[in-house]
């Protein structure tokens, strides 16, 4: 348990770390940035997969794709998918929209909810159901403030969402799924990597940038290696409640860089902040329940061991 929780808080302290991290690729712009990030990740990524036993889920997507050559083109979808966020999470913070990004990440718990709901018919409990009402709230003020909501929010809440969705669909909901959708993008990273005026004379002027890209490969495959494990050891509920400390830490970042929530924009914030808090509420409701029926059960089972002894 202590080692789930450990490396769930790990990868949602280094995805904040990496929002900062981002100031210093100011020679580079998003574009090159996520090109990078993508091709110092792989190799990283590749060792950490190595060292945990995860790089057989690789050679077991191989073995499909040649029984099933049409996997590769959904495993393009889910690659476009990912990278797309991957690209947004730099963008984010080096534009001053990292709020927004953050925001989507608030409301991606919610959209998994509604799909669960729509899409499995899983029916939503009276706290989900609060907590969707509060969603709605805050995302209806929205609309009717600016006529929509800001596109990075949506692109993190209903992207994230499908992406997950196919690949729990195509079973390539693992480590080595991420790897494949990695590998994919690979062309597009560095095609990237070539974009802008004179983009390799950056390192000669600077060459400390070398070691600035191989930290940023270490930072992403930590932080998305140690989620992944994470949600090995815990269980369900423990790992979704974690997991709400990555948005909160990436806003506390965002206001840290220097953005700031206007006036007219708390009744936005703050309903879907409560609904996260409902969700978080809900979770720790059932593991305190779980822990009490686990505790029951072990004194029933020592009492049943007293009479046997007795006997």
């Amino acid at each position: 348990m202590f080692k789930g929780v450990f490396l769930s808080v790990l990868a949602s302290v280094t995805f904040g770390v990496l929002y900062f991290y981002t100031k210093l690729l100011g020679d580079f712009d998003s574009e090159q940035t996520f090109g990078w990030r993508i091709i110092s990740t792989l190799p990283f990524l590749t060792l950490f997969m190595l060292y945990s036993g995860d790089f057989a889920h690789v050679k077991t997507i191989y073995q499909r794709i040649l029984k099933n050559p049409m996997l590769i083109l959904m495993l393009i979808v889910t690659s476009a998918l990912t990278c797309v966020q991957l690209w947004l999470f730099l963008w984010g913070p080096m534009n001053g929209r990292g709020l927004q990004v953050s925001l989507g990440y608030f409301l991606l718990p919610l959209v998994l909810v509604l799909a669960g709901s729509l899409i499995y018919k899983e029916k939503l409990s009276k706290f989900q159901l609060i907590a969707v009402i509060f969603a709605v709230i805050g995302v209806g003020h929205e609309l009717w403030r600016l006529g929509s909501i800001a596109w990075e929010t949506m692109l993190v809440a209903i992207g994230y969402a499908l992406y997950f969705l196919i690949r729990k669909k195509i079973n390539t909901d693992n480590l080595g799924g991420f790897w494949w959708d990695i590998v994919i993008c690979m062309p597009v990273a560095i095609y990237l990597t070539h974009t802008g005026l004179a983009p390799y004379t950056k390192f000669a002027d600077q060459p400390s940038l070398v070691l600035v890209i191989m930290g940023l490969g270490v930072l992403s495959a930590i932080g998305l290696g140690s989620y992944i494990l994470a949600s090995r050891f815990l269980p369900m509920i423990l790992f979704g409640l974690l997991s709400y400390l990555e948005p909160v830490l990436l806003a506390l970042a965002s206001l840290a860089l220097g953005e700031s929530i206007k006036s007219e924009e708390w009744l936005t914030y703050i309903p879907i902040w409560c609904a996260v808090a409902i969700l978080a509420l809900e979770g720790a409701v059932h593991l305190i329940q779980q822990r009490n029926r686990q505790r029951n059960l072990n004194r029933n089972i020592e009492k049943l061991e007293q009479r046997l002894d007795e006997k």
